[in-house]
């Protein structure tokens, strides 16, 4: 019922969370508990973005069958959403409720940071756009392919 992701840190010279975040598995039981009962309250209330997030979250970790999951931020504000070990390499994802997703200061800082060879930005629906070199919108239909992809 509720997942307790563990926070990543190493020695970057930044004060890192250390705390694990926690998120309920189920949104259909979130949108329970905060008395949500149809999909026009959900989209406008105020919890729609970490909602979002914990769905897109227990996708990816469904999908990719990984183990060594971890969240990752730091004092002053950078964060990544997961962060997954993949076949040697390190993916990062940020998990955004919004048609158009942008890249942040804080996901160039993680790039930058863990040293990410990908870090995907998943949105709702089947949208696939390369922002730059390592950046791409990815929607949530499209993730199976990552999988395949390496």
């Amino acid at each position: 019922m509720v997942r307790q992701l563990q926070p990543w840190f190493e020695n970057l010279g930044k004060r890192q969370v250390k705390s694990p975040k926690i998120d309920l598995r189920d949104s259909g039981l979130l949108h329970s508990l905060l008395g949500i009962g149809d999909w026009e309250t959900m989209e406008s209330h105020t919890s729609v973005g970490a909602s979002w997030e914990g769905f897109a979250l227990e996708q990816v970790l469904r999908l990719g069958q990984e183990r060594d999951a971890y969240y990752w931020a730091t004092q002053s504000g950078a964060e990544l959403d997961l962060l997954l070990f993949h076949q040697g390499k390190r993916w990062g994802f940020q998990f955004k409720y919004s048609e158009q997703p942008r890249t942040t200061k804080s996901m160039r800082t993680a790039l930058q940071d863990l040293k990410l060879d990908r870090l995907w930005i998943v949105c709702p629906g089947n949208l696939e756009a390369p922002l730059d070199e390592k950046i791409e919108v990815r929607g949530i239909e499209t993730l199976p392919a990552l999988w395949s992809e390496g």
